[in-house]
């Protein structure tokens, strides 16, 4: 199984559980203004996105582990695409079914502004 990674603010990730549908693209940022989902690709990039985009945002954070394969099995498209610096980061161009979602880990910065979350890399 392929596994992508994406960062989500709780609540929103609860309310679409509740709805069968996920389709934020980013922190502040839905799929339908910017055309697609934002993942990562490693635990690395995770970590980094997280410092870049979240450092500041006040509720609970958790990682999704998708399942690559699943997603395209759907006939939704990932795309490995430039993230602005020249590093591919994958792309899910569709809304996000929960259930290719294989596991949810808590997330958040440590007192010393570490992003931290069970898939870590350090």
């Amino acid at each position: 199984m392929r596994t992508v990674f994406h960062i989500a603010d709780l609540g929103q990730w609860e309310d679409a559980v509740a709805a069968s549908e996920y389709r934020w693209s980013t922190r502040g940022a839905t799929l339908e203004e910017v055309g697609f989902i934002h993942c990562s690709a490693t635990p690395d990039q995770v970590e980094r996105v997280a410092g870049f985009i979240y450092r500041d945002h006040a509720g609970p954070l958790v990682v999704l582990e998708i399942d690559a394969d699943a997603v395209e099995r759907a006939g939704v498209r990932i795309l490995m695409e430039d993230g602005g610096t020249g590093e591919l980061f994958p792309h899910l161009y569709g809304p996000l079914d929960p259930r290719w979602v294989t596991i949810v880990h808590p997330a958040g910065f440590d007192g010393d502004g570490r992003f931290q979350w069970a898939g870590a890399s350090t």
